[in-house]
Parts: C-alpha cells; structure tokens; sequence
C-alpha cells in the first residue's frame, strides 16, 4: 500500500479561542462526524425555526446528539457536550406533515458552552475543537496502516461496504479527515460513535476505531462459521430443517433461551383464562403446531397472531351490575332534557333487570329519530347508569359481511369482525355495544352485513356466534345491544324484527332553549373560559336564535351559532379601542353577528281570504313545517300540471282529491264538465324541495274546490289529512312536530283526523300547544265547514230550496 501521508497536516481555516454562536438542531438516536453528509429530518417546531435563521444567515448550524432519544424540549444537560459544525448544502424540502429534510455537511468538531433563547430557537455558544497528534510521525504512519488493514478486512465480511471508499483511503493524505470517514462508514453503535467524535487526539481515535472495527470483524466472522456449519449438517432440500437449525445455532451462540418458553407462557395463560373446551382445543392444537415451526416463518406469525386474538377475547371476566332506579334517573336527566318516554323505556327495562335476576335475553333497542337528537350520548348514559363498559361501533358505510364475521385465516391480514374488536376493546363479556347507524349499511359482491347481524342480534343464536377468523363458539349472550338509526325505513325488515324501537322525535322549541341553558351554554362558556357574567344572553334572543337562525330537530347547530356569539364575545373582550368587562347580546349584535334571519316563521301571504289557496302540515326530519298548496284554474282541455318536487305519493292524492270532487261536483256548485274545459295547476311553492306523503290530501282538495268555485278560505286555518275517493279523512304521522309547526306560524285552528285524537292526548302531555284550538275531522264535509266563509254545500242546498219554491210557486200561479 502506498504511504497514505506524504505531508504535514495543515487546517484549511484558522481556529479562533473565543466562543462562536449558531443556531443549535438537536439530533436523535444519531451522531454527526465530520466530513460526512447526511439528509436529516427537523420535525420540533423550535429545530424547523433554527434551520429558518441559519438560512437567513450564513447556513451554518450546531449539530449535536441527544442522550435521551424520547425527550422532546431538551436542556443543556439532556445534549453531549460535543458535537459539530455543520451546513446546509441545499434547500429544505417541506414534508407533507409540516416538517422539513435538509442535507447537512458535518465540517469540523465543536464543544458547546451554554444556550441561549433567541426568537423561539435556541442559539449555541461553542468553541471549535481542531484535531492533535496530527503531524506526520512513524507511530501516524503505524497506526493509519493498522487501521486500514483491519477496514480493508471488515469490507470483506460486509457487502455494503463501497469498492470507492477502499480505493479512497489506500490513497488518502489527510488522516484526519479519512479516519472519520471510516468511522462514518463502520457499523457502530450510537455510543461509540459519539466517543470517536469526542476523541480530539489523533492517535487515541486510531486506537479506538481499530478495536470497534475489529469486533465487528470477529462478530461477522462468527456469523460466517455459524452458517458455515449448519451448511454442513443439512442437505439442501431440507430448507425447513435448515432455517430452524439456523436459528438454534444463533440462539447458542448469543446465549439466548429456546423460543419454546414463549409457547409454554402462552399455554400457561391459556389455561388460567378458563376458556371455554373447544377454544382450549384450538388453541392447545396450534401451540403443538408453531411448535414444530421456525419462529420467524410467516406460518408462525398467522399462528401466534390466531392464539393472541383468543387470549385477549374476555371469556369469564365480567362487571357487576350497579343498578340504581334513582342513580339512573339522575344520569339520564342530567345528560338530557326532555325525552320523557324514551326515559320511561329505559328506566322500565332497568327496573326489571334489578327486579328479576335470572332475566338474561334483555331487549334490542333501536333509538330512531333524526340526527342531532341525542342518540348515541343516550346509549353511553344507559351504560353509565348499568356500570357497564360502553364501546361504540359505526356502520355507516359498512358493505362488507366480513366486517362483521371477520375473514378467514387463508386471508393475508386478516382480522376479527367488529364484534369480537369491539369486546377486546370492552375486556368485559358484558358490556354495552352501541351499533350506531344501523341504517347506513348497504351490500355488494362480497355479502350482505345486515344478514350477518341477525345472528348477532338473536338472544337465540348469538350464545354461539361464530366468528370467521376465530372459527370457534363465542358467547355474546350478556352483551347489551343497542342501536341507532335515522331512518328505520332502510333496515331490512328480518334486521328490524329483531330490534325495539325507541323514536326520537325532534326537539320542540321550549326543550331547546331548555337543553340551551342547561348543558350548551354552561358547556360552551367552560371551554371558552367565559364567565356568566361576561356572556349575557336573554331568553327572548335564545327563542329568536332557534327560530330564526337555526332549522334542525336536534341542537348541534344551535350550538355552533352559540359558540360564535362566544368568540365574537371574547373578540369584543379583549377589544383594546374599547375595553370592557361583559357583553350582553342585544338585538343589534345579534344582527351585527350574526346577519339577517334564515329561517323567518312567517306566512307566505298576509291576506285574510284566500281563494285557490290553502295551507297544509308536513313532517321533516327537522321538525314540523307548512305547506302552502296553491290551484289555478284556467281556460283549456283539462289537462292537470303538478309542480313543486312532488313525489309519486302526493301526486296520487291530488288525483284522489280531484277525483272526489269531480264525485261532488253538482253539490259543490261546479259544472260536471269542468275537467274537459279547465286546465289545472296545483302547486307547492319552495319547488327545489322534494315533497311526498299522502298528509297533504285534504289541502289540496280544499284549494282546488276553492280555485273551482272562487270561495275564499280561512287564512288562520290549518290543516293535516288523508283523502279517498269518498272523502273519508285517514290518519297522518308526525302529529306533534306539526302541531308544533302551527303554532311556531301562529295560526289558531288545525284540523287532523279523527283517528289521531288519542294522539292528541299524548301531544298535549308533552308540549304545550298554547291557545291552538284543534278540531278532528272525520270527512271533506267536516273540513270544508270549518275552513270556508261560506259553505258551498250549505249555498248549494238554500239555492236548490229556494228553486223548489219558486217551482212550487209557479204551479199554483198556473192552476189559478
């Protein structure tokens, strides 16, 4: 080899004493040398802001290592005191999770004094460290070809060292320079290398370098003879007894204990969890098999993730139930307001569950009702008030049947259903599971989920429900099932057989501004660190926010607009131009903040005569509403246009209505010919709505028999129902929201159907319908008496009476 030295070392820079200061990027788990280069990721929002400043200076940074790999905001005890200078040699790379990656070149050793803060990044005092025992010497000259000799053999044994960095050093002139090359290069430990960067003196780093690169050397060539002479005891088609041989002959010579001690601590725990006898047996069968397996086959990875599953199911372990009648009362009026049947329901259930103790099939309910209402944070009280563990799963979205069975083990990745997750994740066997939106799952090629449910639902089946990837009986008998769902119309009906509904109508406006005081705002002003004083809001504002600038069954988004009058509250707070204490929310602020009104309860028309025109109730998800039905009657061949997004159901009831009249039309005063000289329009205005339902039929009827004979009708009217051909008024849905809706418009008369007057008893229970007069109807006759000025019946029999008269009249005239 060539004499790697052929002159004295001379630095390239002059070494100042005085401390220097640059911008410090603590490292983790890796120590910089220098004369390398290395990409560096810079994640800490204090390192991302000192590689800002060292690029808006001169690029230089203080690179130094952590001793502890896990703290995040180190001092100056948590760094070594040694480290080094380095550059950035390009620009950074932002990350997409916000961090940057930037190329560094570790140029020289550097010692760190102290720390100092400066624009959110702290700043290193240090003094540079140029290396000793530089000059050229024999024992230099001993030493470099000792340490050559000992790399040159290490690459040998390592395939990853470079042909380039061999031929590199055997030429090298700066020693320095090229020993901590070798260093950069050797696969050492983390605390070696920082004791190599530590080393200022020349030869000591030679010396040091030589006994870790030469360990390496012995532990790469004890490798080499392990394989060697496993090589020699196997043929080469037993790979299987190969690979296995491999692993024991490394174990022996690292000292470690046979593998087989996991399995037994594995049967051990099987054994103390009391499992059930066929889940004993499949696990007793694959512990003999990952016996028989390699450890590091992907065979022993399926089994050992197979026997990990069963152990961590809870078989026996269960909580006692805390069933308290007045404590659950509690929980459930404190976490809600208002929905006092619901309560009653659950309260009744918890009753008998304490009253009778061999009561084990317990009921599914299914909580049904719009969004918003409360649903799931009901079904975590319920289990709050049990003393049970509550875990939630969503099926929204879910399509696949494996989702709920699992895949079988032939699958890559394969997993326990939801269930069998959902019950590791309780660590109980019986606690409450919500199956939350039951009614968003859907099917394709791969199953149908909700038929995988009926199993699980089944108080009969479930005893033994078996899950694809464990292939074995588990109990879900004393699990606690409850579901949700918006629209309980999407559950297939096997599914929905097996399920107690419990309807959630929407809140009506007293609850709201009730759930407002208590929960909402006491709730929004503890997460804003407001006071009650400093956030003033009367009730007649809060009524007005509900009506006018929200539209919902539930109250999430009252408590958004809440949450902004928050903010635009602590906006107004910490206002330097106009200081104060508190703020009261005045109408003005509210219209400031807010803007103008979005949903105004007012009528469509201010008229107190109508005449083709009358106004019906409708049910929607977000509470009750008006329908203003509108006819006109022109010249034409009888043709009938719908407009207003009508749905197939309320198209029908317009037929069943015109169809009735038709039936009536010389006792309603109308020409029987008028649907073969009269073009028809009904329509409902907000035509970008879809509208469907049959509640609507006696509305309709009556504007077309107003349009037909130009009487005009009540504007202070409501009024809800089906029609048939004979004029029969049928039973409607949705009796509270619409009688809630009547009021909020502030009509004073509605008329339903006679068949929902026990309805009514339940309504007026609940809400207060104020001096609302409600009148059931049983046919047309009924409602076009109370909703018309003037009878067109009544008109039409005094007419016909007095044409009888003058008849009659007229007879006795002509035989006198």
């Amino acid at each position: 080899m060539s004499d790697p030295l052929s002159s004295t070392y001379v630095s390239s820079r002059t070494v100042l004493d005085e401390p220097h200061i640059l911008p410090l990027l603590p490292l983790k788990n890796v120590v910089i040398l220098p004369k390398s280069i290395i990409p560096i990721i810079v994640g800490r929002d204090v390192s991302i802001r000192a590689v800002e400043a060292a690029l808006s200076g001169n690029r230089l940074v203080f690179l130094t290592a952590q001793k502890e790999e896990a703290i995040e905001n180190p001092s100056i005890n948590d760094l070594y005191t040694y480290g080094t200078v380095a550059t950035i040699l390009q620009d950074p790379v932002r990350m997409p999770n916000g961090a940057l990656k930037i190329l560094a070149e570790s140029m020289y050793r550097a010692k760190l004094e102290s720390l100092s803060l400066d624009n959110n990044y702290f700043n290193a005092v240090y003094t540079e460290l140029p290396s000793i025992n530089c000059t050229e010497s024999v024992e230099l000259q001993a030493l470099w070809r000792q340490l050559c000799k000992i790399y040159i053999a290490y690459t040998k044994f390592d395939e990853r060292a470079s042909t380039h960095l061999i031929e590199n050093i055997q030429t090298a002139t700066d020693i320095d320079n090229a020993t901590d090359t070798i260093a950069v290069h050797s696969n050492l430990p983390f605390d070696e290398r920082q004791i190599i960067l530590e080393t200022v003196d020349l030869h000591e780093r030679i010396l040091l370098l030589c006994k870790y690169i030469q360990r390496e050397v012995d532990i790469l060539q004890t490798e080499q003879r392990i394989r060697s002479h496993i090589q020699t005891q196997v043929e080469k088609s037993q790979r299987e007894y190969y690979l296995n041989e491999q692993m024991k002959a490394i174990q022996k010579e690292l000292g470690r204990e046979d593998h087989n001690s996991d399995i037994e601590d594995l049967r051990v725990q099987a054994i103390k969890l009391n499992l059930s006898q066929e889940a004993m047996k499949r696990v007793e069968k694959e512990l003999k098999r990952l016996e028989q397996m390699p450890p590091m086959s992907s065979e022993a990875g399926v089994s050992r993730h197979y026997i990990e599953w069963i152990l961590a199911l809870p078989w026996q372990t269960s909580t006692q139930d805390t069933i308290s009648i007045k404590q659950a009362e509690r929980i459930l009026s404190k976490n809600h307001a208002g929905l006092g049947k619901i309560k009653e329901r659950i309260i009744e259930f918890l009753a008998a569950k304490k009253f009778s103790k061999n009561l084990e099939r317990g009921p599914i309910i299914c909580l049904a009702g719009p969004p918003g209402v409360g649903k799931t944070s009901l079904a975590r009280a319920i289990a709050e008030s049990m003393g049970r563990e509550f875990v939630r799963i969503s099926l929204g979205g879910v399509r696949d049947e494996a989702e709920i069975r699992g895949h079988r083990r032939t699958y890559i990745g394969a997993l326990p259903g939801k269930i069998l997750q959902a019950m590791r994740k309780a660590g109980t066997k019986n606690p409450v599971i919500l199956l939350d939106e039951i009614d968003k799952m859907s099917r394709d090629v791969h199953g149908d989920p909700a038929s995988a449910l009926l199993e699980v639902l089944d108080p009969e089946q479930n005893k033994t429900f078996v899950d694809h990837f464990l292939d074995t009986d588990y109990d879900l008998s004393n699990v606690m099932f409850i579901a949700t769902a918006n629209v309980i119309e999407n559950i297939p009906y096997p599914l929905f057989d097996r399920l107690e509904i419990l309807s959630l109508s929407g809140y009506t406006e007293e609850e709201k501004k009730l759930i407002a005081q208590q929960f909402l705002i006491p709730r929004g002003l503890k997460e804003h660190s407001l006071t009650k004083t400093q956030f003033k809001l009367n009730d007649d504002l809060l009524i007005r926010i509900i009506d006018e600038y929200t539209k919902e069954a539930g109250v999430r988004q009252l408590e958004r607009v809440l949450t902004k009058l928050m903010r635009k509250t602590i906006q107004l707070l910490l206002d330097e131009n106009n200081p104060c204490k508190n703020v009261k929310i005045t109408e003005e602020l509210l219209f400031e903040w807010l803007g103008h009104p979005l949903f105004k309860k007012t009528s469509l028309t201010k008229a107190t005569k109508h005449i083709g025109l009358a106004t019906g109730l409708a049910w929607t998800e977000v509470g009750g509403d008006i329908l203003e039905i509108e006819t006109s009657v022109l010249p034409g061949k009888g043709n009938v246009t719908l407009t207003g997004q009508l749905g197939e159901v309320m198209q029908e009831s317009a037929q069943a209505a015109l169809s009735y009249i038709r039936s009536r039309a010389k006792e309603l005063g109308i020409k029987p010919t008028f649907h073969t000289s009269k073009d028809i329009h009904i329509h409902i205005p907000e035509g970008a709505t879809p509208k469907d339902g049959p509640s609507a039929g006696i509305t309709i009827c009556i504007s077309l028999i107003s349009a037909l004979t130009q009487k005009p009708t009540r504007a202070d009217v409501a009024m809800t129902g089906e029609i048939t051909l004979r004029g029969r008024v049928l039973c409607i849905g949705g009796l509270k929201e619409k009688l809630l809706a009547a009021r909020q418009y502030n009509f004073n008369m509605v008329l339903i159907p006679h068949e929902n007057e026990n309805d009514l008893k339940d309504v007026r229970k609940e809400v207060d319908l104020g001096n609302l007069i409600i009148i059931p109807v049983k046919t047309m006759d009924d409602v076009i008496q109370q909703v018309f000025f003037e009878n067109p019946l009544i008109a039409i029999k005094e007419e016909k009476k007095k044409m009888r008269t003058a008849k009659q009249k007229t007879s006795i005239k002509n035989l006198a």
